[in-house]
């Protein structure tokens, strides 16, 4: 088995310091979080950007460019950058980012019922963001919220727009979305490519559920305050704690856990410039 790849998706869009002190907002928070998760066993860190003022999700360039740079420089992570999008968030405001050329972003593959709107990603949309990946020489991460999505990033590689193997995050739990069971689980593994390679996110206490038969089915998990900021109930903590609860529980099964440089060789990446 494959060693286990811990993502580390710090921020998100909605945590906020009233709900818990340690969610990271500013650049530089975010850049010391990511230190603190890579010394704790993370090999990935999946990136939002915040203004600083409010703590509402950011689409501003230079935040993204700040975040990227300070984890270029302070760490070997793979930084993975989202360009996820709340309601209404148009194509360049979701794009821009990717000209920093990360070594991965996130793309995902079809719309999805949030519990208060619709995260709209139409077939023009998903192919121009899987164009400009293509183009930088990125890998993206094919964000799953549903089975039809995984056709649909399939589809992608069909039309040359993804080189395979494609790698797929499933995000499991979230309301409007697909439930997080195992037996979910299990049928989302066996629906995408052979040679591909996956990652679970499971939303609030899905997450250690979902990561815990991740470990034992040969994938690779995600965690962090984005998905999930209680680490038991009522407890808050912060990122790296997390982190350090899948290092113990990988070893508790026998499963060694990847460092950057060991989880681009599985991911099939080469260290961008």
């Amino acid at each position: 088995m494959e060693k286990l790849i811990i993502t580390a998706a710090v921020t998100g869009s909605l945590p906020t310091k009233k709900k818990t002190p340690y969610v990271p907002i500013r650049p530089v928070e975010i850049v010391e979080a990511g230190i603190r998760c890579e010394q704790a066993g993370a090999a990935v860190i999946h990136v939002h950007a915040r203004n600083p003022l409010d703590e509402s999700p950011s689409t501003e360039f230079k935040l993204f460019e700040e975040i990227y740079r300070g984890l270029r420089e302070r760490t070997q992570l793979i930084v993975q950058i989202s360009t996820g999008g709340r309601a209404g968030m148009a194509y360049e405001q979701r794009s821009d980012r990717l000209t920093l050329r990360p070594e991965m972003a996130s793309l995902t593959t079809g719309s999805v019922n949030f519990p208060d709107s619709v995260y709209a990603n139409s077939p023009e949309l998903i192919e121009r963001l899987a164009r400009d990946m293509k183009t930088h020489g990125i890998k993206p991460e094919m964000e799953i919220f549903d089975v039809s999505m995984i056709r649909n990033a399939v589809a992608l590689a069909e039309k040359g727009l993804a080189e395979p193997p494609l790698h797929f995050d499933f995000v499991m739990g979230l309301k409007g979305a697909i439930p997080a069971t195992i037996e979910n689980l299990v049928h989302l593994k066996n629906s995408i490519p052979p040679d591909a390679t996956w990652t679970v996110a499971g939303i609030g206490p899905a997450q250690l559920v979902v990561n815990t038969h991740a470990i034992l089915m040969g994938g690779h998990v995600r965690i962090g305050l984005e998905d999930n900021i209680y680490l038991r109930k009522g407890e808050t903590a912060p990122n790296e704690r997390f982190v350090e609860r899948m290092v113990k529980m990988a070893a508790e099964f026998g499963r060694e856990v990847a460092d950057p440089e060991e989880a681009r060789r599985i991911l099939h990446l080469k260290r961008s410039s």
